[in-house]
């Protein structure tokens, strides 16, 4: 039987009831003692990383799980990280980048009910997550969830409170897990290259979403505190006119100063394309901007602190460069 590390983060899968609400309570060991048909798929061994509701996860955090699964590389067949939903897509797609050529499964799952309750999603999704990582095929950092494996990159948290929470964003689901069965979708790839492990992720990034009749003197201020700006743009993307004065003015103050720009867009699917409307074609031409094309936000946030970790001195052709799935369409216009 394969030997798989379970890794607890905290998060609802590992919460109890409280007097000021749900919080984290549940040890690794706990929360597997409620899913005694693991012991038909694989043989598990726990180790707590740290036990928190994953709006408190930070870059940190990240790390600490890098390690805990660096430390134990060697020893396991795969990884199965229990985390809180809120924050998940976050953490799948950080872990894609701190993470490269696994050939081992590194599965992030989680639950929209503590596994303690009478009705829960988590011992499905955690069981589930078990038969995935202890297949023969599986490799590399996936989110396992609802019956569906979604790839790192690709995951983003729809429903607030619904068993089916996540989504593929502009990618077809890996494979689905019914009845207990795996049934693949689409093949993987083996990895050619050994694993390598990132540590260094530069959070200087902020997002700024785009309303209508926005004031343009927040670019000011933006500009000189991060090194990175994400533009959370409408429709496929684009600068409106009541900012597009300022906006020239900070990127030609701040142009080869390490100050990056990248589009994206706060439409979910089918991504960005700063070609098709004059409020975003002159400006990409004239700046040679970067966009997300069908990159998640999720995404799009973890790559940039990693490449801005690694001191990346061509940052456009890094940030094109396809990891786990990340990006298809980068040559548009």
């Amino acid at each position: 039987m394969k030997k798989i590390l379970m890794l607890g983060t905290g998060g609802t899968i590992a919460s109890r009831q409280t007097k000021d609400g749900l919080a984290p309570g549940l040890t690794p060991e706990d929360i597997l003692s409620y899913i005694p048909a693991v012991k038909n798929v694989c043989e598990v061994q726990t180790k707590q990383v740290c036990n928190l509701d994953s709006t408190n996860v930070t870059p940190e955090h990240w790390k600490m799980m890098v390690k805990a699964v660096e430390d134990n590389y060697a020893y396991y067949d795969g990884f199965v990280i229990c985390h809180g939903t809120d924050t998940l897509a976050y953490t799948a797609a950080a872990l894609s980048y701190m993470i490269q050529n696994s050939a081992k499964p590194i599965v992030v799952t989680g639950a929209q009910k503590p596994i303690n309750m009478d009705v829960t999603d988590a011992k499905t999704n955690l069981l589930d997550s078990f038969i995935y990582a202890a297949d023969d095929d599986s490799q590399g950092i996936n989110l396992v969830f609802d019956g569906k494996v979604i790839v790192g990159t690709r995951a983003k948290k729809e429903h607030a409170k619904s068993y089916n929470a996540f989504s593929s964003i502009n990618f077809p689901y890996l494979a689905v897990i019914q009845d207990g069965i795996l049934v693949r979708y689409i093949p993987e790839i083996p990895c050619r290259h050994a694993v390598k492990f990132y540590y260094d992720m530069k959070d200087s990034v902020y997002v700024l979403k785009l309303i209508p009749g926005m004031k343009p003197d927040i670019l000011s201020y933006l500009f000189e505190h991060y090194d990175c700006l994400v533009i959370e743009s409408f429709g496929v993307g684009g600068i409106p006119q009541t900012l597009v004065q300022e906006f020239y003015q900070e990127m030609e103050k701040w142009s080869g100063k390490g100050k990056f720009v990248v589009m994206t867009t706060q439409v979910a699917n089918e991504g960005s394309n700063m070609t098709v409307y004059e409020v975003g074609k002159k400006v990409k031409q004239d700046f040679n901007m970067i966009e997300a094309y069908d990159m998640t936000l999720e995404a799009v946030i973890t790559k940039l602190m990693w490449l801005m970790g690694r001191e990346e001195q061509n940052m456009q052709k890094a940030f094109y460069t396809q990891i786990n799935h990340d990006i298809l369409f980068t040559k548009r216009g």
